[in-house]
């Protein structure tokens, strides 16, 4: 018999498409005519004429690429001026812009614990949160859910140097963080607080600063936060704010910032613009947290079982992983697309399908929306 190598792939996939599990790929053209509600757009900038005219601008200006990591030939004075104003914005004393939100909590994760540490975990953290646990080479304890009492628990059993991490807005069921309550735990115990801010940012908050503006912690002893540009922002990257001592320490502790090519000065430009044009209409936060909670109202009325948002994802269940692939696919044959979570993107194991409410999202598409949804929902 020939030697094959990658054989068990075979079986593998035989496993995923048994258990309704195979992803593919489909790439979308430029316009499509289709009703998005599976985005992270969530303030409708990735395509607002002064996003993309500043992304060109900056692309013009500075080049098509970084040209190297941020230490040799990839910072700019873009760079910078986006850090200084995301800063500013959310409340942080500093702040350093990555290549995505996934390199900057593993940039975070890694390079404030370490041997001897401990990382406290949500269960329902997102998979750059699980990653970059793995690769601190801390001790993690995985608490339950939202369970400020429970991180309490972990924090005073080890009773050393320590980091709880939690997402603010998870992004599977769309709930909210408990952080004033975890941020009194660890002040208690002495632990600092990293929260990933994604889904917080441009949504919650006044106008839009994010989830530890809203809870009263930006800026707050002991405080980190991550997020992302791609969301809110309509453009690409990701940022960690703290003191200024935590973003020197990342600049020359932090792996995937210091062997990583630098953030392309076209998405640098970008998430600028976005972020000042959510300056101007801070009205866009609430516009859409105000469309989730209209979705949300709409598809429980009409007996489907959904999670109240917090912020702009809807989590609709499905009864089984097939169903969902099925629903998600009749959606968008009725011309509007939904997102599609199953196992293993799920931690306990319910498929759903995630909405994200949109602040440039009218009236009438929400009830259109809604309508598509319910004639295609699944038996069950």
């Amino acid at each position: 018999m020939p030697f094959d190598p990658f054989d068990w792939i075979d079986a593998e996939a035989r496993r995923r498409a048994d258990a309704g599990l195979v992803r593919t790929l489909r790439p979308r053209p430029a316009a499509s005519g289709l009703l998005d509600l599976a985005s992270n757009d969530y303030l409708g900038l990735a395509r607002h004429p002064d996003v993309t005219a500043a992304a060109a601008a900056a692309a013009r200006e500075w080049g098509a690429g970084a040209t190297g990591s941020r230490l040799v030939t990839g910072s700019t004075a873009l760079h910078a001026e986006l850090e200084a104003e995301l800063a500013e914005f959310c409340g942080f004393e500093a702040a350093l812009v990555l290549s995505s939100g996934y390199a900057a909590n593993l940039a975070a994760l890694t390079a404030l614990t370490g041997h001897g540490s401990l990382i406290v975990s949500d269960a329902g953290n997102h998979a750059s949160i699980v990653d970059g646990c793995r690769l601190s080479r801390a001790a993690t304890a995985v608490v339950p859910h939202a369970d400020p009492e429970a991180v309490r628990k972990a924090l005073r059993a080890h009773g050393g140097r320590a980091l709880a991490v939690s997402d603010s807005v998870f992004s599977v069921d769309g709930d909210a963080a408990p952080l004033p309550r975890l941020a009194e735990v660890c002040r208690a115990e002495g632990a600092a607080l990293l929260v990933d801010d994604a889904h917080g940012l441009g949504v919650l908050g006044e106008g839009g600063r994010g989830a530890l503006a809203a809870a009263g912690l930006a800026g707050g002893e002991g405080i980190v936060t991550t997020l992302t540009l791609s969301k809110s922002l309509g453009s690409q990257g990701g940022a960690v704010l703290g003191p200024a001592r935590v973003i020197e320490h990342l600049v020359n502790a932090a792996r995937t910032f210091i062997f990583d090519t630098g953030l392309a000065p076209a998405a640098v430009g970008g998430a600028l613009a976005g972020l000042r044009l959510l300056r101007r209409e801070p009205e866009r936060a609430e516009r859409a947290r105000t469309v989730a909670t209209a979705l949300y109202e709409r598809l429980t009325a009409a007996g489907l079982t959904a999670v109240r948002p917090d912020a702009a994802v809807v989590s609709v269940r499905a009864p089984s992983a097939d169903a969902a692939v099925r629903w998600a696919a009749d959606c968008r044959a009725a011309g509007t697309v939904v997102g599609c979570f199953r196992p293993p993107s799920v931690p306990d194991g319910v498929s759903r399908l995630r909405l994200t409410a949109r602040a440039d999202l009218t009236g009438e598409q929400i009830e259109a929306a809604v309508a598509v949804l319910l004639r295609t929902a699944p038996a069950g």
